[in-house]
């Protein structure tokens, strides 16, 4: 343990750090020149070791342990990245959503209050359901969404509670994360993107498998997803970091939704080989909780000041591809 004098420095926090957007958030700071952070996770999952490997930190602190920890130890805190979740969309136990993705919001949300901490929280665009009340981040429709599964459900509740409290953080965001997709993401297994199943099928068996579609308005593998790229998600977080604009909730997606036959034929198009796709029945546990079409509304974001280009789905892609799946590598 540190002598007390080290705790005069700030720290950044950052929860959900050994999983995927989390790791790469950390590495993205270290490559701001910030090293002063502290990684939160559950530290039991062996998956996911490597993807902190070689990344700076000065504390690593088990989840459930974090706020008894911050206030012994009277650390100053200087901004709040909380992006720990449970986020299997096929676990129907909404008991364990209730109390990672709930209640231990409220505890983050109530900290920052408390310590009078900037926070960046992880929403989703699983919160829009269907798509029938469309993809705006204002603050009036989470109130009317119908999420298709415990996960969105849950998502759904902390922003809704966000936006009854009478007391917040001094600056705020809740981040509509849509189908990001990039490296670290090895652990993921069932819950890891299309892009990292087709690799490994092409790999496997050369060729890649896609679920038909059950809907008769959608083609097979033209059901439709705003992919975004992990390295523009925590650009964009620190981004919020770095310019505090106004509090709120906000997408997070390209605007612009592609089909998983596009991804398909992109990832293929990374590793230069010709496209061979084939469908296959979607599995009937999640069939009726689909989403076949979500596309980011990005005006707010826009109009709070951040204008820099997104990867395409191809650029975004390729570099996944070439630089992490085909050696392996971690950002």
């Amino acid at each position: 343990m540190p002598n007390q004098k080290n705790f005069q420095d700030e720290f950044v926090v950052v929860t959900g750090a050994a999983g995927f957007i989390g790791s790469c958030l950390v590495g993205f700071l270290n490559r701001q020149g910030i090293e002063n952070i502290i990684v939160v996770d559950e530290f039991t999952t062996e998956e996911k070791f490597p993807n902190l490997e070689g990344k700076s930190f000065r504390f690593k602190i088990e989840r459930d342990q974090l706020f008894q920890w911050l206030n012994e130890n009277n650390v100053r805190v200087s901004f709040f990245y909380h992006l720990g979740a449970r986020t299997d969309t096929t676990e129907f136990d909404y008991s364990i959503h209730q109390r990672l993705n709930l209640d231990y919001s409220k505890d983050v949300w109530n900290y920052c209050i408390k310590r009078n901490i900037n926070l960046v929280y992880a929403s989703s665009a699983a919160t829009y359901g269907d798509g029938d009340l469309g993809y705006e981040d204002d603050h009036e429709i989470p109130f009317r969404l119908k999420p298709l599964n415990p996960y969105g459900i849950s998502k759904n509740e902390f922003d809704k509670w966000v936006l009854q409290q009478e007391k917040s953080p001094p600056h705020w965001y809740g981040l509509k994360f849509f189908n990001v997709y990039g490296p670290n993401e090895y652990h993921k297994g069932r819950m890891a993107s299309v892009i990292f199943h087709s690799f490994k099928q092409i790999r496997e068996n050369g060729f890649v498998k896609l679920f038909k579609s059950h809907r008769p308005d959608f083609q097979d593998g033209q059901q439709l997803r705003d992919f975004v790229y992990v390295k523009d998600v925590i650009k964009i977080c620190y981004w919020f970091q770095r310019h505090l604009p106004a509090s709120g909730l906000y997408n997070l997606g390209t605007g612009n939704a592609r089909s998983f036959e596009h991804l398909v034929k992109a990832t293929y198009a990374g590793i230069n080989k010709e496209t061979d796709i084939r469908y296959i029945d979607m599995p009937e546990d999640i069939r009726d909780k689909y989403q076949y079409f979500t596309e980011a509304r990005m005006l707010k974001l826009e109009k709070a000041g951040y204008l820099h280009p997104f990867y395409t789905l191809e650029e975004g892609v390729r570099d996944y591809v070439s630089k992490y799946l085909a050696n392996g590598s971690y950002y």
